[in-house]
């Protein structure tokens, strides 16, 4: 099998790896999270590099492109730990344009490709568990006009989103509805998240909604699955920086007079996190490879991908810990942040533990050694 990536594809990836480090180092990062952990100008400068418009076709002024250009950005963004949330509206503009009416497509997905407009899934609610099948907000149709009642916890950039796409169950089954902030009957209470990065508890209270779709779940399933293949894709760049980071240290600390690269247990111990980034890779690549596969198929893979990288991120961030010592944990020295944004990623979309149960509870009868 094939896995060079084409010239665009490269051409992809140098352009954002630039970007990164030149235009979002660590010190203008952190001017970020100081201020509140979302910066209009950087999402900006995503979108003039074409990123907002990835996964929007070329009518609505998008750049038409797959999930493997999408896993080739979000690697590069994971490096450099970028807090604007990207993950979000390749999510939605996926979404919107699978399974929104014309018109709907019409109105947003220009604007979300111009950078204009930011829109984010604002699915997760209290006690769900990340189970996408439990919802307890509500939608009712009232004169062919919807409304939408319900609280979502933990969404990305909340009080900055111009819109959300939103589950609520609608005549006992989970449909997908576009929220728009300046709605009535929506507020926002914003918060920090662990990484740094802005969130907030949006509260819906019979506010106006137009609807995305009445298929809800398969729309809500497809729509975490590209986060998920993206989360996975933002690991490996944040662990893939995260060991370089841990070797450069390695190689100008000093113990007994000597670099403490030079010792060989500690050696090992870089060789299996290296071996964890590959392991962690090689499961990014079958998750994007498996974004368009048959649904059972994509969220069997899903899970299997995610599992691995929560995993491979626990090992590696802990041992990063480990080998710098006490200032791993200090919030003037770098390798903390991506020590945390390496747990946000965990938790995001469906921690490890909830992961393995969901590759548990997708086995087939076939699954086992002697298949």
């Amino acid at each position: 099998m094939d896995f060079d990536f084409s010239d665009d594809q490269e051409q992809l990836r140098d352009a954002v790896r630039k970007w990164v480090d030149k235009g979002y180092d660590f010190e203008r990062r952190r001017a970020i999270v100081a201020a509140g952990g979302f910066d209009r100008s950087a999402y900006g400068e995503l979108a003039e590099l074409g990123l907002t418009g990835l996964y929007v076709s070329e009518d609505h002024g998008g750049m038409g492109m797959g999930p493997t250009e999408a896993m080739v950005t979000m690697e590069e963004l994971g490096r450099g730990i970028v807090l604007e949330p990207l993950t979000q509206t390749l999510i939605t503009s996926a979404t919107l344009q699978t399974h929104a009416p014309a018109a709907l497509q019409a109105a947003w997905l220009p604007r979300m490709a111009a950078g204009e407009a930011i829109v984010v899934l604002a699915h997760q609610e209290r006690g769900a568990r990340y189970q996408l099948n439990r919802c307890a907000a509500l939608a009712n149709e009232s004169g062919g006009q919807w409304s939408v009642t319900g609280t979502k916890s933990v969404v990305a950039a909340g009080d900055q989103a111009d819109a959300y796409v939103v589950p609520a169950m609608a005549n006992g089954q989970l449909a997908l509805f576009l929220v728009e902030r300046s709605a009535s009957g929506v507020s926002t209470q914003a918060y920090g998240t662990q990484d740094g990065a802005r969130a907030a508890e949006v509260v819906l209270n019979k506010a106006p909604a137009q609807l995305i779709t009445l298929n809800g779940l398969v729309a809500l399933e497809e729509a975490v699955d590209i986060g998920i293949a993206c989360v996975c894709a933002e690991a490996v760049g944040v662990m893939d920086k995260t060991l370089a980071i841990t070797v450069d240290y390695m190689n100008t600390r000093k113990q007994f007079g000597v670099n403490i690269a030079s010792f060989q247990a500690l050696r090992h111990r870089v060789a299996d996190m290296k071996m964890q980034l590959e392991l962690g890779r090689s499961m990014s690549y079958y998750a994007t490879l498996k974004l368009h596969a048959p649904a059972e198929e994509r969220r069997r893979a899903m899970a299997r991908a995610k599992y691995q990288l929560g995993v491979s991120m626990r090992f590696i961030g802990q041992q990063a810990v480990q080998l710098h010592g006490g200032i791993a944990v200090t919030d003037e020295y770098i390798v903390s942040h991506y020590f945390k944004k390496l747990t946000q990623l965990d938790m995001t979309f469906g921690d490890t533990l909830h992961q393995l149960g969901e590759v548990s509870a997708r086995m087939q009868e076939t699954a086992g050694v002697f298949a």
